[in-house]
């Protein structure tokens, strides 16, 4: 499986969710604290005046997707890819409760009719952070009671697309956006609330267990599982105690807790890499300085290759790589990461893990969350200010003709 993902509210444009509300409410605010708040970006002379744009923080039209989907799809195909990941989002096909939006239910419909016309897979997120205002208003996964309603979306999506699906993840990054939202403030609701943040991650684990028995009991042979964020945690010094015991604290909180407690209600484990941690003394970041990507992030694209071992030895399931990419606006390091990636799941699969496929983030430039539009993590380059026009980046040609080896085609242009 060779293909690429997107969220509905970075690409389509038009939503309102709970995160559309507060980029209105907090845009003004980013604008003026974005030089602190980016102080580890590598090309911040580049970003500087977009970054305190306040219009940068604003989704809005997003990239269009929403009405454009059929000319993303024609990319896809392009860069032969056979599988795409994207959102259902709820607040479009419920925009107040209990009062499902016609059109929006045969929007999604027709939008998987057209991928599986074209012969690629798709693979529906129904959760990626965002909610509709009036889950927000109730408490929104911070009251258990509170699940039922995401049973009623659930439940209504099993009805409308389950049986046409394969595969389904429920819950994308739920370690991430309680970290985010509950532990750091960052991200709405802006709770820096402890207590909070361990009662939503927990009852996100019960959101899914619950999805699972619903879509389940729909189409018995649908597969799925979550999109969990995990990291390479690495010891600085390979024989100190302290830094090895860092180790395991660090990943068995953000990586292992939330997967050991639904591993009984997942049938594939979906796996998004963006980074390696070295650790010295106890959880002090340590990592090398280079090489970093826009967001200052360091790049080990390679350190994937441990995560994929660990997830079979901790699981037995299949693995989908459904998130995996780096933000390079002049497109220098993309080729370079996905080369490395491509080669550490090699040597996993020569291992024998049992490694379904490859999703990488993104298809498309897209809004990048309290980061907004300056990041460019797409393999096809979106020109927001001249009518959405889509470009592929050098990178992403790399990549398709890469695919049509990999997929066995006979035919390649130029090679």
């Amino acid at each position: 499986m060779w293909g690429a993902s997107t969220s509905a509210h970075q690409v389509e444009g038009g939503t309102v969710n709970q995160w559309s509300e507060w980029e209105l409410a907090h845009a003004n605010e980013l604008a003026k604290s974005a030089k602190r708040r980016l102080s580890n970006a590598s090309n911040q002379d580049a970003i500087k005046g977009q970054a305190s744009d306040p219009h940068n923080y604003v989704s809005g039209r997003g990239v269009d997707h929403y009405k454009r989907y059929e000319e993303d799809f024609g990319l896809l195909e392009e860069l032969n890819m056979n599988t795409f990941r994207f959102g259902i989002e709820w607040s479009r096909l419920e925009p107040q409760e209990g009062a499902w939006n016609i059109e929006a239910v045969e929007h999604y419909r027709g939008y998987i009719r057209s991928l599986k016309a074209r012969g690629i897979e798709p693979i529906p997120t129904l959760w990626h952070w965002t909610v509709p205002t009036w889950f927000e208003a109730k408490g929104g996964f911070e009251r258990k009671a509170n699940l039922r309603y995401f049973d009623h979306f659930v439940q209504k999506f099993a009805d409308e697309y389950a049986k046409d699906l394969a595969y389904v993840l429920t819950l994308n990054e739920p370690n991430v956006y309680v970290g985010q939202s509950y532990a750091m403030a960052l991200w709405p609701p802006q709770q820096k609330n402890y207590f909070l943040c361990a009662k939503v991650y927990w009852n996100l684990l019960h959101a899914h267990k619950r999805a699972y028995k619903i879509l389940k009991s729909k189409n018995p042979s649908l597969q799925i599982g979550i999109a969990s964020q995990l990291y390479n945690a690495v010891p600085k010094r390979p024989y100190s105690i302290v830094d090895n015991l860092a180790v395991k604290v660090s990943t068995y909180v953000w990586n292992w807790w939330f997967l050991n407690r639904i591993k009984k209600h997942q049938d594939f484990t979906g796996l998004n890499y963006y980074f390696t941690t070295y650790y010295q003394n106890f959880l002090q970041r340590c990592n090398p300085a280079w090489p970093e990507n826009d967001l200052g992030w360091y790049m080990q694209p390679e350190g994937i290759y441990p995560l994929l071992l660990e997830l079979d030895r901790r699981y037995k399931k299949p693995i989908i790589i459904t998130e995996n990419g780096l933000a390079d606006a002049k497109d220098i390091y993309r080729k370079w990461w996905l080369e490395q990636t491509i080669v550490a799941m090699q040597r996993a699969f020569s291992e024998g893990i049992a490694l379904k496929g490859y999703l990488h983030w993104s298809l498309l430039d897209n809004f990048e969350w309290a980061d907004g539009w300056w990041p460019k993590f797409g393999l096809v380059a979106v020109d927001r200010e001249h009518g959405m026009k889509r470009t592929v980046r050098p990178s992403a040609e790399w990549f398709g003709k890469y695919i049509a080896r990999a997929r066995g085609k006979r035919e390649v242009d130029g090679e």
